[in-house]
């Protein structure tokens, strides 16, 4: 499957606009358009997610992990593991869930 930019899905769940970039059997790749006003409460999934950041600053818990992250760095939070984003300077970031989450289609 190949997406172009033109045809990339946009969406929104609980008020964070994102992309839908590519989705398979497998796997999903969205982009993350945080505002500063957003708000990612504790919530857990049953799909793994990893993580790239392309700009902004956030602050990312789950199990252990409470810490600041930016451009570059990078995040795997394992399937049914609560886990929350601080915005604390907008920006982009690009995730990877699988299986693709059903709720973001």
């Amino acid at each position: 499957m190949i997406v172009t930019a033109k045809e990339a899905r946009k969406r929104s769940f609980l008020g964070v606009d994102f992309v839908v970039l590519s989705n398979g059997p497998d796997t999903m790749v969205t982009k993350m358009l945080y505002k500063k006003e957003d708000n990612v409460p504790f919530h857990k999934h049953p799909n793994e997610q990893s993580g790239y950041v392309i700009s902004g600053i956030y602050r990312i818990q789950f199990g252990d992990y409470n810490q600041e992250i930016g451009p570059g760095d990078t995040y795997s939070i394992p399937k049914n593991i609560e886990h929350k984003i601080e915005i604390i300077d907008p920006g982009e970031v690009v995730d990877f869930f699988s299986p693709p989450r059903a709720d973001y289609l």
